[in-house]
């Protein structure tokens, strides 16, 4: 892993006032002439961390969110969108939680047409928030066969991904995008990851023929390591005393839970903004103490103070951090970490400990 490529920008970020991006590109003066593939950036650590495992040597990408903070919900500031627009591409997910991205990714599209833009999601079936299949599996021939949850995913009717278009469904100001009400957290499940590996690669391909055979055996070898790390959660579920997973904050991992068959149980529900109150987390207690979970996860960006207020009030013992997957700190950076050494290193073994009951 190139450490000089995972330095993390900071002082960067866009003027994105949806009348004024597009003016302040064009005074810019930068040409958007490219010959391949030589830079660009990943809308958050995430979609950069992979676009690096795919483009190798070949090509520098940059994440422009700083080390310490998560992607969804972040919002630039200064020239973000200039740096950008003097690159070869750009790589984002069209979903509202990225919303600077996606002006970016409008403009970009608009008037600089020798700039790859390519929208990770496109063809991933995404779910809605409350963990409701919104769009029709395409999880790359992966099968658990004993997860009855996973019986009825193929029978959505939605339109698919795929058929999405900038400038049919209202793109043109820049204030009306797709995705809507679907949870953006995909990134947690290494199939889906998988799906987003492939877009990407194959737009960087088609940017770059001179360089495409590069592209396609880098993102081979990484997604045997996503292989890999699908069998390891596959392991710790099929290994489990039990299948809750108490989260003590909002859930990032319904797509985790889609995947592998179990179900996660939090106080705070889905919204990041959302509060327990007294009766949620009194609800949480007992079911901790009637099923014996002794593992309490949360967020390794957020605070542990629900965590130790439920430990502290229930039969509990153990609060555990978990990565959401779509940032990165300075010490993680230090050693190396991207995502899949996240996952390994912090969430697989977590898990693990949070479906164990406690030992007498």
């Amino acid at each position: 892993m190139n450490l000089t490529r995972r330095s993390v920008l900071t002082g960067t970020g866009a003027a994105l006032a949806t009348g004024t991006l597009a003016g302040c590109l064009d005074d810019s003066g930068l040409t958007s002439e490219t010959d391949g593939i030589e830079s660009g950036y990943g809308a958050f650590f995430t979609l950069y961390d992979w676009t690096e495992q795919i483009t190798g040597e070949v090509a520098a990408f940059e994440n422009p969110i700083p080390a310490g903070e998560m992607g969804h919900g972040w919002e630039p500031e200064g020239n973000l969108a200039r740096d950008i627009a003097s690159t070869d591409a750009f790589v984002y997910f069209d979903i509202p939680e990225f919303s600077w991205s996606q002006d970016i990714a409008d403009t970009l599209e608009e008037d600089y047409d020798e700039i790859t833009v390519i929208d990770g999601l496109e063809g991933v079936d995404l779910l809605e928030w409350g963990n409701e299949s919104s769009h029709e599996d395409e999880s790359d021939g992966h099968d658990h066969e004993d997860e009855d949850d996973h019986e009825n995913e193929n029978e959505s009717e939605n339109e698919s991904h795929d058929e999405h278009d900038h400038e049919d469904d209202g793109h043109e100001n820049g204030d009306e995008h797709g995705h809507g009400d679907v949870d953006p957290h995909v990134w947690v499940d290494p199939v889906r990851a998988k799906q987003v590996v492939d877009t990407i690669t194959a737009g960087l391909a088609d940017a770059d023929p001179d360089n495409a055979e590069t592209f396609e055996d880098n993102a081979a070898a990484y997604k045997e390591r996503l292989d890999d790390l699908d069998e390891q959660f596959q392991n710790v579920f099929d290994d489990a005393d039990h299948n809750t997973v108490v989260v003590a904050g909002h859930d990032s991992y319904a797509y985790l839970e889609d995947r592998y068959g179990f179900e996660i149980h939090t106080p705070s529900g889905v919204s990041p903004h959302d509060t327990p109150n007294s009766t949620d987390i009194a609800d949480t207690i007992e079911l901790i103490d009637d099923r014996g979970i002794d593992t309490i996860l949360y967020d390794y960006f957020g605070s542990p103070n629900l965590a130790e207020t439920i430990v502290e009030n229930s039969d509990a013992t153990t609060i555990e951090r978990i990565s959401p997957g779509e940032g990165t700190t300075t010490e993680w950076d230090e050693q190396g970490w991207g995502y899949v050494e996240q996952m390994e290193e912090l969430n697989v073994p977590a898990f693990e400990n949070a479906v164990r009951t406690q030992q007498s």
